[in-house]
């Protein structure tokens, strides 16, 4: 079971370092938000890749899904640091 956690926050600092990498410019977030987004764009990026019919036919890594869930967890960091940009810049 604690295998099976630090294994996901591993999985998790990977794909979300891997967003922030292919996203333009700097983001301003902490490496838990990080690892919180990467796992849970890993998890939904697997989900819809195996949903729309994905089978690895030959075995070994794979590859679709952990590029798609490196697509979700960007897609997740965005829409984060929009909503939190937002909550920053209102004005009293």
């Amino acid at each position: 079971m604690i295998g099976t956690i630090i294994s996901a926050l591993v999985v998790g600092l990977i794909i979300g370092a891997l967003a922030r990498l292919v996203m333009p410019g700097k983001q301003d977030i902490g490496i838990l938000m990080t690892i919180g987004l990467g796992a849970l764009g890993s998890l939904i990026g697997s989900w819809a890749t195996y949903q729309l019919g994905y089978h690895n036919a030959n075995g070994g890594w794979e590859i679709i899904p952990f590029v798609v869930g490196i697509a979700v967890a960007a897609g997740l960091i965005a829409v984060y640091l929009a909503v939190r940009g937002r909550s920053h810049h209102v004005t009293h």
